[in-house]
């Protein structure tokens, strides 16, 4: 599902350039080179949590921050890269992520967790939010290239 997701995600962003990468429909939105490496921060930010039983480090979240959290930091700080830049993030994002899978069974999927408001939840549910996550904002990603490719 999750390379399925991405794959998906991919075809949606096939060929932009750096300026429909940039493109901010608003002062408030969100560019899609911005939802791009927040799929890749999201995807880091849980293999820390679910693998590795942490949070993000200060040099971490100096690296990833902007794209976690988007808004106001996300506009100001992702910009100016090609296409190939953010696919290369994604790649290497999944591919560790691909290899900590390897290291735990189907079991592993069902243990459970305090998550959102200390509500329990099993990292089978903590790693489908990260594709849905994904899919949710390619739905922003579509809109935004129609957008700017109406204006541009």
């Amino acid at each position: 599902m999750m390379n399925y997701a991405r794959f998906t995600t991919i075809e949606s962003v096939k060929g932009l350039s750096v300026d429909q990468l940039d493109f901010l429909i608003d002062s408030q939105s969100n560019s899609i080179g911005g939802l791009l490496l927040h799929f890749a921060a999201v995807e880091y930010a849980y293999q820390a949590a679910t693998f590795e039983g942490r949070d993000l480090t200060e040099e971490e979240l100096a690296r990833w921050g902007a794209a976690l959290n988007l808004g106001e930091e996300g506009r100001v700080q992702i910009k100016g890269n090609e296409l190939s830049y953010y696919m290369e993030q994604l790649d290497a994002v999944r591919r560790t992520t691909l290899e900590w899978f390897q290291t735990v069974n189907d079991e592993w999927l069902y243990e459970e967790e305090p998550f959102w408001g200390d509500q329990p939840a099993n990292y089978y549910f903590m790693w489908f939010h990260v594709f849905e996550d994904e899919i949710n904002h390619r739905g922003q990603i579509r809109m935004i290239r129609k957008r700017c490719e109406v204006t541009g």
